[in-house]
């Protein structure tokens, strides 16, 4: 069943855009120019700070490309303009849930949900099972934080001192780290690439994440039994002494096993089926709620600095966690990024991202590009299994070439969702493929924005965890093998059998 909040396209009743059919390579103009303009802005001028807008930009001058490409085909310039605010409109639902995600984290954090996560989740650590562990506990995190990125820089720096007394080689350790990272990163609604692939292929956040779970399900179990095998044979020496960092989280917030009842309660509304933005909206009014009763001194600080809770100053500090950026005060450095949030201003840069990938999407479709890219493609892949593998392949491309995560979801995204769609295949097919194959990888370049910034954060060299971030390297070969037998591939017409 598809949510409320974000329908996908009724490809039956979607217009098709008539005007001179381009060539190919006329389609691919925008799409070249793109890529090599992204290019240069990632490596050579920005790196991680592309992000901040100048990548956003970046896709208004690739709209550009697409518009003058148009407009030699006789495209008019109110026309694009018209399939771009249509593009936009289709967002809104998923901007609003990137809003309501910005919203739960903040609360989540200051009322000590995120940090009593963290706290029970370091306690499962063994020497013996350390490498599986870091697998469970990096995944934990992931999923309630929704960022592999914070993970890493957090629990995952203290994961590695924990390595490196016990003698276990760093490059294995990182692997482990980011494949739990990545997988919580991959299926947290709190996440913004969660979000951002749906919301480019069409369909909502957790039909996505259901359907999803068919190959990343699979894929973290092979992960976490390579990790026990390699972790009982390895020499461990010293003991995983967490003592530090755990007395750290509870001299900063109040740690309660009550505290797990909220995030219990938005989960019992998502498996009942409860719209989206209206389970996120109670799982943040729950979290304000608990941040009362469990940290009123945090609230009161948030708040106006104060000591002790007023009426005043508890409506402030839940409102500067709902909207704004707020950090639980810490003296432990590692634990700074993690007792930190960025409330609904948080996702403004992703928001930002889809409306730009919206106006770059919306004039393509208008000049044809993308059903000129889409016929060429059903023509050269004959077979459902080719399409999945042409996706992979983009997604893993411009993750080498575009050198940023975020890029290789939204491109991909809108060049293959019409195939998909003339495919008959269900919107969430792509989305799986886009999270499978451009999320995860990411980190296995050393110059994309995410394999940069997880070795610099790790201090371990990218190449030498690649091939031990199992997790990472055999998702795109999983969701290639559940389209070579045709497993779980939904079909269109499986989901608008009820409209008639």
């Amino acid at each position: 069943m598809q949510s409320q909040d974000i329908k996908p396209k009724d490809p039956q009743n979607e217009p098709v855009v008539e005007n001179r059919e381009l060539n190919i390579w006329e389609a691919l103009i925008p799409v070249f120019a793109l890529v090599i303009m992204l290019f240069y802005n990632v490596f050579f001028a920005f790196g991680d700070a592309a992000l901040d807008g100048s990548n956003q930009f970046i896709l208004l001058m690739g709209a550009a490309v697409a518009a003058i490409v148009g407009l030699f085909n006789k495209v008019s310039f109110d026309q694009m303009m018209e399939e771009v605010a249509e593009n936009i409109k289709s967002t809104a639902g998923a901007i609003l849930i990137l809003l309501m995600v910005g919203a739960l984290a903040g609360t989540w954090l200051i009322s000590g949900i995120i940090p009593t996560m963290i706290y029970y989740g370091l306690q499962i650590l063994n020497p013996t099972i350390f490498l599986a562990s870091c697998v469970i506990i990096c995944a934990i995190i992931s999923i309630a934080t929704g960022s592999s990125w914070t993970t890493s820089a957090t629990v995952g720096i203290a994961l590695i001192g924990i390595a490196d007394a016990l003698n276990i080689p760093l490059g294995m350790t990182a692997g482990a780290i980011l494949s739990g990272a990545y997988f919580g990163d991959k299926i947290s609604p709190l996440s913004d690439t969660t979000n951002l692939a749906p919301a480019m292929a069409g369909t909502d956040l957790f039909t996505h994440i259901k359907y999803m779970l068919y190959t990343t399900i699979p894929t973290i179990t092979v992960t976490l039994l390579v990790f026990i095998i390699l972790g009982f044979n390895l020499d461990t020496t010293g003991t995983a002494d967490t003592h530090l960092i755990l007395q750290a989280v509870t001299d900063a917030i109040n740690i309660s096993p009550w505290l797990f009842l909220v995030p219990a309660i938005v989960i019992f509304l998502i498996v009942k089926k409860t719209s989206p933005l209206i389970a996120l909206l109670i799982g943040t009014l729950l979290g304000g709620v608990a941040a009362l009763i469990f940290q009123p001194e945090i609230v009161a600080a948030i708040g106006d600095g104060g000591t002790s809770l007023t009426f005043e100053n508890g409506y402030k500090g839940i409102m500067n966690a709902i909207t704004v950026d707020t950090a639980i005060p810490t003296d432990n450095e590692a634990l700074k990024d993690l007792f930190s949030a960025g409330g609904m201003s948080g996702m403004l840069n992703t928001i930002w991202l889809i409306l730009c990938a919206m106006v770059f999407g919306g004039i393509m479709d208008a000049i044809g590009a993308l059903a000129a890219i889409s016929k060429a493609l059903l023509t050269l892949f004959h077979t459902t299994f080719g399409l999945f593998a042409s996706t992979v392949i983009s997604c893993l491309a411009l993750n080498v070439t575009a050198s940023d995560q975020y890029l290789a979801i939204v491109v991909p995204g809108k060049m293959y969702a019409k195939a998909f769609r003339d495919k008959g295949l269900a919107p969430e097919n792509l989305s799986r493929t886009l999270e499978d194959s451009g999320t995860v990888t990411s980190v296995l370049v050393p110059w994309n924005t995410c394999g940069a910034y997880q070795s610099g954060v790790l201090g371990v060299d990218t190449l030498s965890y690649a091939g031990y971030a199992f997790f990472n390297w055999l998702s795109p070969f999983t969701t290639l093998l559940f389209a070579a037998f045709r497993i779980k591939i939904r079909q269109i017409s499986t989901v608008y059998s009820s409209k008639g």
